[in-house]
């Protein structure tokens, strides 16, 4: 992999028409050990967040030693970088052959689980293939409310009357127990964490068995951009999210039960910024080498604001309006489908033309789990970057927090 001091360098080296994505190790080494040394507890990588190998083999060199992992693709991707990581299988959803090759093959002893059909896959899988159910701890997904960026209870978790029913039915059976939650993804409430420890308290203190641990999830923020017209959202950085988290899970009961927690964007966001290549500028729209079916699917959904920094071509000698005006740009993907154009405008200076590249921040979360192979587009070209991407110019605009008419 080529290396380069920054993204600019590498745009100008290689004046890609592809996207190109940035990888900057050092600084995911560095978000890891940061989450690490912050967090009372066993620290699991959520694969899904960005499985890519090179993530992967970095987080292990940094200490990461247990991942959290839904699919057999995520199964193999961790052994193979990793063959004596521990992996929590945590999907509360599972087919019954992912579960026999998760326990027979992987040697995966953790799993997640919300209803009793699951217990019955799980235990028909145990009973034939005559392992001891005390070897093996069953998290029961507890359902929690919360303001995130991405909800993520609406599809997985039991009631809280239903997860007591759950934690007594699989001790009786003769796994270890646990209770695991996950408030969402990128929350925007630091007391969410509060309010689901409560819930769990409520379900340990009616199921009355011995938690063997307490997982919960992820959610921990990333850092990203804001429109610079508005206040910037007063979100906690980590380290204050984590002194709360603290104190929460102590005024619960729960600093003596083994803990665990599924962190993904807070860890990799950084990791990653991707150049893209103004394939046309008509108007106020900039057509772009990537977009909703590759690397920005976040930026679509309306959910994330991404920062971005302009790279103008220094073959363009003559341009149009003023430099140091930033203007809006509805954004266009690269495909021929036109459901493919940003729901945020970027803010860009006016001068920006056909030709040029923008450097688009924090895009390691996600981007490239969700990239897909829609109209034959794929980015897949990685180089890497010394600077981190705060470190470089200041960004000249953002995806902004409002739509545009066309």
């Amino acid at each position: 992999m080529q290396r380069f001091t920054s993204a600019k360098d590498a745009a100008l080296t290689l004046r890609p028409d592809a996207p190109v994505y940035c990888f900057r190790p050092e600084v995911l080494t560095a978000d890891a050990k940061a989450f690490m040394a912050a967090f009372p507890g066993e620290t699991a990588y959520a694969v899904k967040t960005n499985g890519e190998r090179m993530v992967l083999e970095t987080l292990a060199k940094a200490g990461v030693a247990t991942f959290d992992v839904a699919s057999p693709g995520e199964f193999e991707a961790v052994r193979a970088v990793a063959p004596q990581a521990a992996m929590l299988y945590m999907h509360p959803v599972k087919a019954q052959s992912d579960i026999n090759l998760a326990l027979q093959t992987y040697g995966i002893r953790t799993l997640s689980l919300d209803h009793e059909d699951e217990v019955a896959k799980i235990l028909r899988i145990v009973r034939a293939l005559d392992l001891d159910p005390s070897t093996i701890t069953l998290f029961i997904r507890l359902a929690t409310k919360g303001h995130a960026a991405y909800e993520l209870s609406k599809k997985f978790g039991a009631a809280p009357a239903h997860a007591v029913e759950l934690l007594q039915r699989c001790e009786r059976i003769g796994f270890k127990v646990g209770l695991c939650f996950h408030v969402g993804s990128q929350i925007e409430d630091p007391e969410t964490y509060e309010r689901a420890l409560a819930s769990a308290d409520w379900v340990r203190a009616r199921a009355g068995v011995t938690l063997a641990g307490l997982d919960v999830g992820g959610g921990f923020p990333a850092e990203y951009g804001h429109d610079p017209r508005r206040r910037k959202p007063e979100m906690p950085a980590l380290p204050e999210i984590m002194e709360r988290l603290r104190a929460d899970i102590a005024a619960w009961g729960f600093e003596d039960v083994p803990l665990v927690a599924e962190p993904g964007r807070v860890v990799v966001a950084r990791a990653f910024s991707l150049i893209v290549r103004v394939l046309l500028r008509k108007g106020r729209r900039l057509y772009i080498n990537d977009g909703i079916w590759a690397s920005l699917s976040d930026s679509w959904t309306g959910k994330i604001t991404l920062p971005a920094r302009f790279i103008p071509d220094p073959a363009r000698k003559t341009r149009n309006g003023d430099p140091a005006q930033v203007t809006a740009f509805r954004v266009c993907g690269a495909t021929c489908d036109s459901v493919d154009i940003l729901s945020r405008p970027f803010w860009l200076p006016e001068t920006v033309d056909t030709g040029d590249w923008i450097e688009i921040g924090h895009i390691g979360a996600y981007s490239l789990s969700l990239r897909t192979r829609f109209n034959g587009f794929y980015p897949d070209t990685f180089v890497e970057v010394e600077t981190p991407f705060d470190a470089g110019d200041a960004p000249q605009g953002y995806a902004s927090l409002e739509t545009m008419a066309d």
